[in-house]
């Protein structure tokens, strides 16, 4: 098939979550499966500045805008084998942001994507490429879908191309004021409550969801949970009327890329079949973000943006325990500014055995993911979650609240029905997570059964190998409503 996945961030030219891995993973194994798998996403700054190497196009694009025409200009990449597009406009991708600053996202973001989705458009004719599925992923590219079912239904470009739509998180919808109309080219008769109107404002993922031929969403349990008045975000209903077309899938995980038999970054290899360089790993991350070094002292990693969704609500209200407790805590990460409080806060009033390093730090992550003995993600809600895959990947155990891909993914030894290989809990609250952590403590105690848990997350099939099959299908479901075949 040729697949063209549309996006507004792809690793390793742009990233700001688990979207851009998703987009630079999946199509490596499409590719791998001998599929012509493209790629489009939009030429930042950051892509300039990483030193990746772009070449320039000979082709562009030119788009109505409120009335002005505007040009995007078609450069390209590669990523192993698989072209990448990127779409320069240096009125709006020339940033130092992506999406927005710290003190919020960018006020003309409406614009900026329906310029993108009108260009990808655009482009595919100037360069002759008819793809049989359309990819888009996430409100940045929703009007993609919908420019299609409307304004091109009668395009014969397009005629057999499938459009599949994925969710990557439902609480970032797109939503602008119903003045931005014009901005992105939409007629008022599409701002209706069976169309993009949410509340008196243009919703472009709801776009999205209505005017794909297959929705996907990228866990099996989240998929269930966003159909809930209690975790639809407002969109349940609609998600509803599109529930013979919603299919959750768990994400892969790039097993070439987290592999700590071959990392480069961590401080000893070590394998399933020999976990002594583990313990090295440990010594060695205790060392470096000055813990007491301690063989047997549990050691819990943390790798995670602070914020609500994260469970660190939960987190903030365990730490005086936690400094009491005969274990320790490392965490890398940043975000709200009352989270670091609690964190800074608490390693001034003389708390010896948690760590916390704000930012991001590209060395020091694989080293907790190696380093610690558990990993924590309490998440009042994670559609899929890598950072649980990753530490199953490096042996180390997740302690994860039962939601979304969590849910799909880490298995308590509570669980009669499966196999265990971490520890799991229900309540979103404090004393719950708490408890978790304590089972999973008293566990670690017991060598023989803690290396019975290691091994099995190491050896728990969790890449893309796996999901990108049901991905095959559904395109296969997509094409075959435009009357093409597979």
């Amino acid at each position: 098939m040729k697949i063209l996945f549309v996006a507004s961030e792809v690793t390793p030219f742009a990233k700001t979550g688990g979207l851009a891995d998703v987009a630079s993973a999946l199509p490596k194994t499409l590719k791998n499966l001998g599929h012509d798998i493209r790629i489009m996403m939009p030429f930042y700054t950051v892509v300039e500045r990483g030193g990746m190497a772009v070449r320039k196009g000979r082709k562009s694009a030119s788009v109505m805008v409120d009335g002005v025409e505007k040009k995007g200009f078609l450069r390209q990449a590669s990523m192993g084998e698989i072209p990448v597009y990127l779409i320069e406009n240096k009125e709006y991708f020339s940033r130092e942001e992506l999406y927005g600053t710290p003190s919020g996202d960018y006020p003309d973001n409406a614009e900026r994507f329906s310029f993108f989705c009108r260009c990808v458009l655009e482009l595919l004719k100037k360069m002759d490429f008819r793809p049989d599925i359309i990819h888009c992923h996430d409100w940045q590219t929703a009007l993609i879908p919908h420019y299609l079912k409307h304004e091109r239904k009668n395009d014969p470009f397009f005629a057999r191309t499938g459009i599949v739509f994925t969710i990557h998180n439902l609480a970032y919808q797109g939503l602008f004021p119903k003045e931005e109309l014009n901005s992105m080219g939409l007629s008022r008769e599409c701002f209706t409550i069976d169309g993009l109107e949410f509340y008196g404002k243009v919703n472009l993922l709801k776009g999205g969801i209505l005017s794909a031929d297959l929705v996907t969403t990228v866990s099996e349990a989240y998929c269930r949970e966003i159909q809930t008045p209690e975790m639809g975000c407002g969109l349940h209903g609609v998600l509803q009327t599109r529930k013979e077309d919603l299919v959750g899938i768990l994400n892969g995980l790039d097993y070439d890329e987290w592999n700590p038999a071959m990392d480069k970054e961590i401080m000893k290899n070590y394998s399933h079949a020999s976990l002594s360089g583990k313990m090295v790993d440990k010594i060695g991350l205790q060392r470096l973000v000055g813990l007491p070094s301690s063989p047997e002292i549990p050691l819990f990693g943390m790798v995670s943006r602070m914020v609500a969704q994260k469970g660190f609500d939960l987190i903030a209200e365990l730490l005086p325990v936690m400094a009491k407790a005969q274990m320790q805590l490392v965490l890398l990460g940043n975000g709200e500014e009352r989270y670091t409080k609690a964190f800074n806060e608490i390693k001034a009033a003389g708390a010896r055995n948690i760590a916390f390093t704000s930012g991001f730090d590209h060395a020091l992550a694989p080293k907790i993911y190696a380093g610690a003995d558990m990993f924590l993600m309490p998440s009042f809600f994670e559609p899929c979650g890598l950072g649980q895959l990753i530490a199953m990947r490096y042996g180390t155990v997740p302690v994860v609240r039962r939601t979304g891909g969590l849910a799909d993914s880490v298995f308590d030894p509570q669980d009669n029905d499966k196999t265990p290989n971490g520890f799991v809990f229900e309540e979103y609250t404090a004393d719950a997570l708490w408890e978790a952590m304590n089972r999973a403590m008293t566990a670690y105690k017991d060598k023989v059964f803690w290396k019975k848990l290691m091994r099995r997350g190491m050896s728990s099939d969790y890449s893309w190998q796996h999901s990108v099959h049901k991905y095959l299908e559904l395109y296969k479901r997509a094409l075959q409503r435009k009357g093409g075949e597979a």
